[in-house]
């Protein structure tokens, strides 16, 4: 129920009735005090109440729950009180103004047009490519520091469970998901068209989610997509303020749906089980809860560390080498740019994440050991073929806990010596001598991703592998 159109829907029928609030309490036996806060929003009453005042008035009490404002002037009403609970008006330290019957409308349709017009610019603006880069730097940094764990948003979807009686165990059904979605007072609707940029939309005055039709968006991204969606609202998300503050919120909506697609309670013990008997697995994961590859590899990190003593990390890059997402705090060397970003970086050819795309194992899963300056590196890579753009998706863990893990008993070794060494970033002394001033490659628009630009005098260019490619043409 929404207060505020409910309590509107009920001043507007009790008036056309010329009854007073005094006159209306008599009726239902209550004070015309407490029908006050509900007509204003401030309380919620019992369904009992609703019947006894649908009766009252000679409506049914469906005329009452109607989710739309009883008239143009209530609409209004309700948009001054919505807007004045914002941060962005309350932070002016104004009263709170009160609608009365003595303003006029034209003065309310002034006022919301101000608001209207506050809300608008303070909305986050467009980031600069620096500034996305520096929240990109700012959220894997709080990643980190918390070892990929929330313990407040675990508790959240646990509660959530709890509500719809799910014990946790196995994949959620759709009866549950929608129980659950049903408990936040929303549901769910499959649409033929969406925005191209929308992954959902939340209709707020219907309270209805809306995502795409099963033909366009499979099943199991489909469950994922809709808890990313609740989770906004069970979080208390409001709009944010900065670009940093709206990957923060994705960031938790995200950790809230796999915390509820593998909940912690039952995803632990199975993982310490793996553990136990030396075959973890990212694919069994992702098979039991009847999740995507990529969800699953967040939620190993997620648990990884708090539950396994396992330090991993996570990266998500594309054909071209560019990282579009990474974390971790196994201390593996990502491809830093000179101010600490990493989006938009080149990642070393050598690395089990690049390899993948050249595997045999292209369309399974690419395990791989990497030496690098600081130490070896074991990975599993999935290459997610049904998106676009084709991305992999890697899940890596140091030397002494490659043991735990299925597909340890690899014999793809490679030595990475980026960033300083004769690698990717400062190609072999005897190519460059070669090529160094006799190629001039032009990168192709979609290596210029828009996470940021990648490092270098030819941004989105793999000079070695350019200069690869120009021995194998002078061989032939």
């Amino acid at each position: 129920m929404d207060l505020l159109t409910f309590g509107q829907r009920l001043r507007h029928f009790r008036r056309n009735q010329d009854l007073t609030l005094d006159e209306l309490g008599r009726m239902v036996g209550k004070p015309a005090s407490y029908l006050s806060t509900v007509e204003t929003g401030r309380r919620e009453p019992k369904v009992g109440l609703v019947d006894e005042l649908a009766r009252a008035l000679g409506i049914e009490p469906a005329v009452l729950l109607e989710p739309t404002p009883p008239s143009r002037r209530a609409g209004l009403e309700i948009l001054l009180e919505r807007y004045q609970a914002e941060s962005a008006y309350q932070a002016l330290g104004l009263p709170h103004l009160k609608a009365g019957v003595r303003m006029p409308d034209a003065a309310l349709e002034h006022l919301v047009r101000l608001y209207r017009e506050l809300q608008d610019r303070t909305r986050v603006q467009a980031a600069t490519p620096r500034e996305a880069l520096e929240a990109n730097r700012s959220l894997r940094n709080h990643l980190e520091s918390n070892d990929m764990y929330f313990a407040a948003i675990e508790a959240e979807a646990s509660k959530a469970l709890a509500a719809v009686a799910f014990d946790g165990s196995g994949t959620v059904p759709e009866t549950t998901l929608n129980d659950l979605v049903a408990h936040f007072g929303f549901e769910v609707q499959h649409v033929s068209e969406l925005p191209s940029s929308l992954r959902s939309l939340t209709d707020l005055r219907s309270n209805r989610i809306l995502i795409r039709q099963r033909d366009e968006l499979r099943t199991r991204r489909a469950r994922t997509v809709i808890l990313q969606t609740l989770g906004h609202f069970v979080l208390d998300h409001g709009a944010p303020t900065s670009y940093s503050e709206f990957l923060q919120q994705r960031m938790e909506a995200n950790y809230f749906a796999a915390a509820v697609l593998a909940p912690e309670s039952s995803a632990v013990p199975f993982l310490q089980t793996a553990k136990a008997e030396k075959r973890l697995s990212i694919e069994d994961l992702k098979e039991i809860y009847y999740i995507n590859y990529r969800l699953a590899a967040q939620r190993f990190t997620n648990l990884a560390t708090r539950h396994l003593g396992i330090r991993s990390h996570f990266l998500r890059s594309d054909e071209q080498g560019v990282v579009w997402r990474a974390y971790g705090n196994s201390r593996v060397p990502f491809p830093l740019g000179p101010d600490g970003s990493l989006e938009g970086q080149l990642l070393c050819r050598q690395w089990g994440t690049r390899a993948a795309f050249h595997s045999e194992d292209k369309f399974g899963i690419h395990y791989q050991y990497t030496d690098t300056e600081v130490g070896t590196f074991w990975c599993s890579t999935h290459i997610e073929v049904d998106r676009e753009p084709v991305q992999a998706i890697t899940v890596g863990v140091r030397f002494e806990d490659a043991r735990l893990f299925r597909g340890s008993d690899t014999d793809r070794h490679s030595v990475s010596r980026c960033p300083d060494g004769e690698c990717c970033r400062r190609p072999p002394a005897d190519l460059a001598e070669r090529w160094a001033g006799f190629s001039w490659p032009s990168a192709r628009a979609d290596t210029l991703n828009p996470l940021g630009v990648p490092s270098g005098a030819l941004p989105g260019i793999d000079v070695t592998e350019v200069y690869e490619y120009l021995d194998t043409l002078d061989e032939e």
